[in-house]
């Protein structure tokens, strides 16, 4: 049997962990195998993502001591929880796309950067670029004004030659 203050000193860790936690997702893992479970946490792990099943009522505990209001609303059923602390894109893009080709693997929300989110924001949030895939978005669309210009600039040059 396990003592009070085992359980307190988890519970503390664990809302340290929904604390420091950029991207939290609470998942419903029934209907996957043992392989696909075991599958899913190998991807995750490798995306330096982490991926644990945690009782209900800790967590509802964690995330009151956390501060974190909107959470209990997930927590039903067996749950499991992904615990991204580097990019809060990755869990969501890992876990959906996890999810397109196992129906059984449901979102069903989770906490993005101290804000409660959906499922529907966690889907929209997986579709979204990556981080380095926006930053070279952003560095095309300024490079664009000054590719243009010095296009600009041959064309007249050349231009002129001709003439």
């Amino acid at each position: 049997m396990v003592d009070v203050s085992t359980k307190q000193q988890f519970v503390d860790e664990l809302a340290g962990r929904l604390s420091r936690s950029k991207s939290t997702i609470v998942t419903d893992y029934r209907g996957l195998t043992v392989a696909e479970v075991t599958e899913l946490r190998r991807l995750l792990r490798e995306a330096g993502v982490e991926y644990e099943v945690i009782k209900n009522t800790m967590t509802r505990r964690a995330a009151a001591q956390a501060e974190l209001e909107g959470v209990d609303e997930m927590l039903t059923g067996p749950n499991a929880i992904a615990f991204g602390y580097e990019d809060v894109v990755v869990p969501a893009k890992v876990l959906f796309n996890f999810a397109k080709s196992h129906k059984a693997l449901e979102l069903k929300g989770g906490v993005v950067e101290g804000r409660v989110v959906s499922a529907k924001d966690i889907e929209n949030l997986a579709t979204l670029p990556s981080r380095e895939g926006l930053l070279s978005m952003l560095l095309s669309v300024l490079q664009a004004p000054m590719r243009n210009f010095a296009y600009a600039v041959k064309q007249v040059a050349e231009q002129q030659t001709a003439e």
